[in-house]
């Protein structure tokens, strides 16, 4: 087709990796896949097959690549920012599920796939590129450990609730947006505790100071 065209192999990968995801349904993620959505966009399956880095990961990577840029580009954060913090991280991985809605066996796939030993890196590597961006499109912008922790939360959040999602055969998939609610209803109420925790008048507790001791201590 024209619109492939003209696209450089990055450009073109990333134009093709919804249709891989949607081979992957019947071809699992092979070059079979790869070939397949060339044809059915019109583009020379050699030329496909470059834009694809080898193997399964390549494709997958890709895919999440195309969501991630989807979810920015559909939610910054001034469409956020007049919500609350929950409503916002509910508001990004419901869209991430509806972007997958339909492809639930190609999903499965991929966890499958991300799951293997081998794969373990790169996999941690990708759900912390997504989360990150979540809680950047969320307005978060800590620079402390707290960056790390909420990714880390928000990763894990987001791998259980993919998992919940591929089985659920509930109207709408209702039972994984009560999973997801549950879910973010904790990462509130642990950030109300660790806050409390870190903030107490009485015990004037901070991290970075103690840090700051254990590295310099006091002579």
């Amino acid at each position: 087709m024209d619109e492939f065209a003209d696209l450089t192999l990055d450009e073109m990968r990333l134009a093709l990796a919804p249709a891989v995801a949607d081979a992957a349904i019947f071809d699992g993620w092979s070059v079979a896949a790869v070939e397949a959505a060339a044809r059915e966009n019109g583009v020379d399956p050699d030329i496909a097959r470059l834009a694809f880095k080898p193997g399964a990961m390549g494709m997958i990577g890709a895919w999440i690549e195309t969501i991630d840029a989807a979810m920015a580009a559909a939610l910054p954060l001034e469409k956020l920012a007049s919500l609350p913090i929950r409503e916002r991280i509910r508001s990004l991985v419901q869209f991430r599920l509806d972007a997958v809605m339909g492809r639930e066996e190609a999903l499965r796939r991929a966890l499958a796939i991300m799951a293997m030993p081998q794969n373990a890196a790169a996999a941690v590597k990708m759900g912390w590129s997504s989360a990150d961006l979540m809680w950047r499109l969320a307005g978060d912008t800590a620079t402390d450990y707290n960056h790390y922790t909420k990714r880390t939360i928000l990763g894990g959040i987001y791998a259980a609730t993919l998992a919940a999602f591929i089985d659920d055969e509930s109207d709408g998939k209702a039972d994984t947006h009560a999973f997801l609610d549950r879910r973010i209803e904790g990462i509130m109420k642990f950030e109300k505790a660790k806050a409390k925790l870190l903030n107490s008048d009485r015990e004037h507790f901070s991290l970075t100071r103690l840090l700051g001791r254990l590295r310099y201590p006091a002579h």
